[in-house]
């Protein structure tokens, strides 16, 4: 019997998942495979078994890992098979125990290797990210930009590497792509089905094996770029557990990000964490106004789908028309209601609307917004913003004197003329020492700027139109493309009966605001009011912005993000 069982992988799997692969099959080796270690395992403990001693290549043939190994050896050995190599001399007089002696150390040196060569190859990867060299096919909207190796024994032989370059064509409907998704918050399908209407302009990507190509955009090509952090200049590794997990996303924590940018950035960070934000508020929820044509039994839509949220449990209440009103419900099942949650919540559509249609004219489109913006903002408190700033520069300053010590070290070692055994020893540990230090200033220094805090800018609050609007008269696809624009989020807390409501607006998105509000209303400088249009062009009357055309925000954005947040509460009467 010939059992072939080919080498276990790099990263030791467990012995339950052995022997189940089947790349044999792709080569045509004449010698027939009766199966593999977990076929072999089976039949030794038949009565009827084919064979009475089982012969590797070689013990560490067996398993990467020094347990799977000997659990293999010692359940062949309880039932009298033995287990020989190759490589090892065959005594049949029962003395085992150089052989043993000569098989352990083997194993234990075959399962350092292993573990070794994984760590140089972590490690490695870390180095290529961190030097900005890419690692597979570029991206969707960036081109490779072959350069040579860096190690001149590798240049020599004509080796290459590439960086990204941006891509002329594909490009801008990246940015397109973020821009659609942090303005408008549409779902990937919903953005799928906008750029399948211009595939000459957004001409979709183009799979690895040409068989696979779909020509146009579907929900995961869309998804795929949504979500790959390349795009902000960042070379970004370990994004997927390719072999440890078959392809599992990891979490952002796990990313590889290089210390500074690598490559030209298509959206900036603020664009592309907007982005990731809708994801999180939008999951579960469609972007496609009007009925659930999923549900065949769907009658209507209802207009703050995914808007409303439940103040006591924090889940997202639905719509339900009931006896001619439509309500918006928060029902969770008993297991997850939270204690002083009633059984079910019912809020009605009309206040909520009229509560809404106040808001915006009131704080987005009224004429004194900025006064009142001027009181709300007076009551905030921005101490963690001086607060996260200092910290900031202290360790920056901290970093910048890490490494003057280090230079200080090493031009005392240069100015030594004979430096003894002893004294080089110590500059060394003083150096490494100064490097631990300063490795771990730089984490902190990352960290730091990864949680830089938010600060509300007045300036883009300008960007908006001036007038006043009806929501209860606007079709349900302009309102929700205008409420989608402004981020609306709306909460109801049950205890006072009044819903929390706010807006945001960020450097990346208020032309997006701009065009959406603009483009459901009609302007009133001719002195017209409007009422002879119609469709979703007659609810809403405002006048032009006053002049500015830009948010003139000249923040430091590693110090604080930019945007604006205007909260405000009603009673639902």
């Amino acid at each position: 019997m010939h059992l072939k069982q080919s080498a276990p992988r790099m990263r030791g799997e467990d012995l339950a998942a052995r022997g189940f692969g089947r790349g044999h099959e792709r080569f045509n080796i004449p010698v027939p495979r009766d199966g593999g270690i977990q076929d072999l395992l089976l039949e030794a403990t038949q009565v009827d078994r084919r064979f009475d001693a089982v012969i590797c290549e070689s013990v560490d043939r067996i398993a990467r890992r020094t347990y799977v190994g000997t659990q293999i050896e010692n359940t062949l050995e309880k039932l009298g098979i033995p287990l020989w190599a190759s490589d090892e001399p065959i005594a049949l007089n029962g003395k085992r125990s150089s052989q043993v002696l000569t098989r352990r150390v083997k194993q234990g040196v075959a399962e350092w290797y292993v573990l070794e060569m994984l760590e140089k190859s972590w490690g490695g990867f870390e180095a290529h990210t961190e030097q900005g060299f890419n690692v597979g096919r570029p991206p969707y909207g960036y081109l490779a930009d072959k350069v040579p190796h860096p190690v001149a024994a590798r240049r020599e032989q004509g080796a290459t590497k590439h960086v990204l370059a941006p891509d002329p064509v594909r490009g801008p409907v990246v940015r397109t792509i973020f821009e659609i998704r942090a303005g408008e918050r549409l779902g990937y399908q919903a953005i799928a089905d906008r750029l399948n209407l211009d595939l000459d302009r957004y001409p979709p990507p183009v799979a690895t094996a040409k068989h696979r190509t779909v020509g146009r955009w579907t929900y995961s090509s869309v998804r795929e770029v949504l979500t790959n952090p390349k795009y902000t200049g960042y070379m970004v590794w370990n994004r997927k557990a390719t072999t440890s997990a078959g392809g599992r996303n990891n979490p952002p924590e796990a990313w590889i990000w290089s210390s500074a940018p690598t490559h030209p950035e298509l959206v900036s960070i603020e664009t592309f964490t907007a982005a990731q934000r809708v994801a999180r508020d939008r999951e579960g929820s469609r972007s496609r106004p009007g009925p659930n044509t999923a549900h065949t039994g769907t009658r209507r839509s209802y207009a703050f789908r995914s808007y409303m949220t439940c103040g006591l449990c924090g889940r997202r209440m639905f719509g339900k028309e009931s006896r001619g009103r439509i309500y918006y419900i928060c029902r969770p099942a008993r297991a997850y209601r939270p204690e002083g949650h009633p059984a079910s919540i019912w809020v009605r559509e009309e206040p909520l609307m009229a509560g809404l249609t106040e808001f915006f004219n009131r704080e987005i489109f009224g004429p004194h917004r900025r006064e009142r913006l001027r009181v709300l903002l007076a009551r905030l408190d921005d101490t963690h913003i001086h607060e996260h700033r200092e910290r900031l520069v202290a360790v920056e300053r901290q970093i910048a004197e890490l490494k003057r010590r280090k230079e200080r070290v090493l031009d005392s070692l240069e100015a030594a003329d004979d430096p003894s055994p002893a004294f080089v020893n110590s500059i060394n540990e003083r150096t490494t020492s100064i490097g631990a230090d300063l490795e771990a200033k730089q984490a902190a220094l990352r960290e730091l700027r990864d949680a830089t805090p938010v600060a509300p800018c007045p300036e883009l609050l300008d960007r908006c139109p001036t007038g006043t609007v009806d929501f209860d008269l606007l079709p349900e696809p302009t309102l929700r493309r205008l409420l989608d624009a402004f981020a609306v989020q709306m909460c109801h807390n049950k205890e006072n009966n009044q819903v929390t409501i706010q807006v945001t607006i960020t450097p990346a998105t208020p032309d997006t605001q701009l065009w959406t509000a603009n483009a459901t209303s009609v302007w009133d400088d001719s002195g017209s009011d409007g009422s002879g249009s119609d469709g979703d062009r007659a609810a809403m009357r405002v006048v032009p912005p006053t002049g500015n055309h830009a948010h003139g925000c000249t923040h430091n954005p590693t110090t604080h993000r930019c945007q604006l947040t205007i909260p405000s509460r009603f009673p639902i009467l």
